[in-house]
């Protein structure tokens, strides 16, 4: 029975799983935002210049999005990593940057520390985060 079962805690519960593909999504669309950007040519030309502002703004709200529920510093490190490694992949897939073979196992080290951010387990914050205490009212004189 349904009823009967207990949680595996070794499960994430659905909404940090839809946060981390938000957040990879996201990351792909760093990596579109980044290449149209080079393709803008200074924001002179339309068409990449349209896609760079829509790819940005899907990319910046999806981030606001995964950091509702993966931490900042985690889902920051993860998106301009795998973002950044996804730019430099596709400008050597098109011949538009050289690949070698040192520069390939750096990006690897980059998708490499991304996916071992993802993979460590998830701890409550020991610290939340609180609002400055208020400054003390002191007499007019």
């Amino acid at each position: 029975m349904a009823a009967n079962r207990t949680p595996n805690p070794a499960t994430k519960p659905p909404a940090t799983t839809l946060a981390w593909v938000v957040l990879l999504a996201s990351a792909v669309l760093e990596a579109v935002w980044a290449t149209a950007l080079g393709m803008s040519d200074g924001f002179t030309r339309p068409l990449p210049t349209l896609v760079f502002a829509l790819t940005a703004a899907l990319s910046m709200a999806g981030l606001g999005l995964a950091v509702k529920s993966i931490p900042l510093g985690t889902a920051y490190a993860v998106w301009v990593g795998i973002g950044a490694a996804l730019t430099v992949g596709w400008a050597m897939a098109t011949g538009v940057e050289p690949a070698s073979p040192l520069k390939l196992l750096f990006i690897a080290g980059i998708v490499g520390c991304a996916a071992g951010l993802k993979l460590l387990p998830a701890e409550k914050s020991a610290v939340s985060p609180a609002l400055p205490p208020a400054p003390a009212e002191t007499p007019h004189d």
